[in-house]
């Protein structure tokens, strides 16, 4: 299994590294381990759906 850095799948969701490290932290990503200070991710882990997204889309 590959394992990505917070770098690295921040430009593969389009999102920044620090939120990719506060989703792994809160549990979001599956599989995500912290190794000393870097998270790794596996390169196959779902982007975690928005909360914000979904709750004002069912507002329309």
């Amino acid at each position: 299994m590959e394992f990505l850095t917070t770098t690295e799948m921040a430009e593969k969701w389009n999102i920044t590294r620090r939120r990719i490290a506060t989703l792994c932290k809160e549990g979001r990503i599956e599989g995500a381990v912290l190794k000393g200070k870097t998270w790794l991710i596996p390169e196959d882990a779902a982007k975690p759906e928005d909360p914000r997204r979904c709750r004002k889309e069912n507002a329309d």
